[in-house]
């Protein structure tokens, strides 16, 4: 049984893990061996000890007590459509992928970004990416494009958009 729930303090540790082994297997392939072998979970844990205190949303999945993936979303960073609210990441365990649970928290995240008075969604994702699909499944539009520079390597960046929160929600 998968359960979500609004991150605390003391999730830095298993979120770091999450997002450091992510990276390792989602972008193998895509991003230089030599990047990804340099990757600090340590850092990791000190930069999501900062953003749990900061005013953005961030959701866990745990399945069995174990956090096996994350969204952290807000307010839009960078212009997509008319987005004001922006997933900045949502990433699962490789084992935790393909059941469901990448859908959860990314409905979830948008029924909360709701709550707090936003009405469109906007994520960027590397084109390369092969969960990418999975945005499109959700109902995100392709919106916009940008190169962006990641270990040296020049990599193509493609934003999806949902124009309306509450269709992504569920909610009316």
């Amino acid at each position: 049984m998968i359960s979500i729930r609004a991150a605390v303090a003391e999730d830095a540790i298993a979120i770091a893990h999450v997002h450091f082994e992510s990276w390792r297997t989602t972008y193998a392939g895509i991003m230089p061996d030599d990047y990804l072998a340099g990757l600090d979970e340590t850092l990791r844990v000190k930069l999501w000890q900062e953003w749990l205190c900061g005013d953005t949303v961030v959701l866990v999945a745990e399945q069995r007590g174990e956090v096996v993936g994350f969204a952290h979303a807000g307010k839009n960073r960078e212009a997509v459509e008319s987005a004001d609210a922006e997933v900045y990441s949502l990433y699962l365990l490789r084992e935790a992928q393909g059941r469901g649970i990448g859908r959860a928290l990314l409905k979830r995240a948008a029924s909360v970004l709701q709550q707090k008075g936003f009405a469109s969604l906007a994520l960027w994702v590397l084109e390369r990416n092969r969960s990418r699909m999975f945005y499109e499944k959700c109902g995100g539009r392709l919106a916009n494009s940008r190169v962006i520079e990641i270990g040296g390597a020049r990599l193509m960046e493609v934003a999806y958009w949902w124009p309306d929160l509450a269709m992504l929600s569920g909610e009316d």
